[in-house]
């Protein structure tokens, strides 16, 4: 596990969830540091040098993903945790390509993060599913992808999908299939 008195940098625009993880980790003698926004993060980050980062998928509307370049370059040394409440496999495959150490879908409670940002781990473990993904699923992983690929644009991942905007606006409201 992280070894105590380490810094971490909690990273959340939901302030009840970003207070109750911080007090969590803190109460493992962590020093922490909490920021709801891009601009606190990479000030934080800058200022801290943490040696770990739990960054949530969405802050604010916008990606987290566009945060883990600029954190790890001005702090090359410390490990990042993507954390979100709508997982996908085109997320987590963007997250570690772009330097993330591993993924993690909310809930999920202070020893599976601390196990996740463990240094001994170095990639996400993985299990094969008992069943194949649903045909629900796997449109909503195939919508993800996409829209990654478009950078986060609703009306050219429309277009790319022959989908109407609307259309794909009202599935991208809803939360993913369970597997």
């Amino acid at each position: 596990m992280i070894e105590r008195h380490k810094q971490i940098l909690v990273i959340d625009d939901d302030p009840v969830f970003n207070r109750v993880l911080s007090r969590a980790l803190a109460h493992r003698e962590m020093e922490v540091h909490s920021a709801a926004t891009t601009d606190e993060a990479l000030r934080l980050n800058k200022l801290k040098s943490p040696e770990a980062v739990v960054l949530d998928l969405n802050l604010g509307g916008e990606s987290g993903l566009a945060l883990i370049e600029p954190l790890l370059a001005a702090n090359p040394g410390c490990r990042i945790l993507v954390l979100t409440g709508y997982a996908s496999i085109a997320t987590a495959v963007d997250a570690v390509k772009l330097g993330a150490h591993n993924y993690l879908a909310k809930p999920a409670d202070v020893d599976s993060i601390l196990q996740a940002l463990d240094e001994r781990s170095a990639s996400p473990v993985t299990r094969v599913p008992d069943q194949p993904m649903s045909v629900e699923r796997l449109e909503w992983e195939h919508i993800q992808r996409v829209l990654a690929e478009h950078q986060g644009n609703i009306s050219s991942t429309a277009r790319a999908l022959k989908m109407h905007r609307r259309t794909l606006q009202r599935k991208l409201q809803k939360r993913p299939v369970k597997e």
